[in-house]
């Protein structure tokens, strides 16, 4: 092989492996049809956007990707196993989990609390309420990683409740990282944050990405560019056009459904 090809054939990588996918996905509510043959693939160890104006469809393909909906027709794979007809706790055990777009920590209970609980399904110890709360300890290391990964030492023995917004969207990812996700799903992560707060948030999905892959619903068009692979628009419950970010934000099409003129 020559030296020139070897060059090319090194900053050629494989492709990251297809983790989730829908084929032919649709979502009939009466005679609405809020989804409509959606194809969608999203990748290991890359951050994927499903953007659109409201209406379009976005949460109802989260709710059809993570069983909270039946889909009418179409086929979902997750780790290449067909989970279609799937209930979402089995999809969840399976490594399909998502955030949703209100935070879901528990007020009362501290940082460290929370991710506990999280924890409690994966060491089998959910279902086993007659044991004495110190039974739990053996939890604690797992879960000072949990909340170090994302920058939340600090606060370990503050109440939830005590946690800025920003901070608690971060705790929400703690806890559903210990449920050791090979696929996250974050419906309107940034939602209602300050820019410092997007920044902290921004960084740690792209941390978590290195490992995992994330599916994101996501309106800030600043956080989309600068984090995702990939972005899939849709329009009306159809698929408009998916590519990297510059590609969809060049497209015609996409600038009159969603981001006007002046997206920046």
């Amino acid at each position: 092989m020559s030296g020139a090809a070897h060059e090319l054939t090194a900053a050629a990588p494989a492709e990251a492996p297809v983790v989730l996918s829908a084929r032919g996905l649709c979502r009939a509510f009466g005679g609405f049809v809020a989804v409509n043959k959606v194809d969608l693939d999203v990748r290991h160890a890359r951050v994927h956007a499903l953007i659109g104006p409201n209406g379009a469809g976005k949460t109802t393909v989260f709710n059809l990707l993570t069983k909270f909906l039946q889909p009418t027709a179409g086929t979902i794979r997750l780790l290449d196993r067909d989970i279609t007809r799937t209930d979402p706790a089995k999809v969840a055990r399976m490594g399909l989990v998502r955030s949703f777009q209100i935070s879901a920590v528990f007020p009362h209970l501290t940082v460290l609390e929370n991710v506990r609980v999280a924890l409690q399904r994966p060491a089998g110890l959910a279902t086993q309420f007659w044991l004495p709360l110190r039974s739990l300890d053996r939890l604690n290391e797992r879960a000072m990683q949990l909340i170090e990964t994302v920058g939340l030492q600090d606060a370990r023995d503050c109440p939830a409740a005590d946690l800025s917004y920003g901070r608690k969207r971060v705790l929400e990812i703690a806890t559903t990282l210990a449920l050791d996700p090979k696929v996250l799903l974050l419906d309107e992560p940034m939602a209602g944050m300050g820019h410092e707060d997007v920044e902290v948030v921004a960084a740690l999905v792209r941390e978590v990405a290195a490992s995992r892959a994330v599916l994101m619903v996501e309106h800030n068009l600043k956080v989309v560019a600068d984090l995702c692979d990939e972005v899939t628009v849709l329009q009306h419950g159809e698929i408009l056009t998916s590519g990297d970010y510059r590609s969809v934000s060049e497209d015609p099409r996409v600038r009159e459904a969603y981001m006007g003129t002046d997206h920046d």
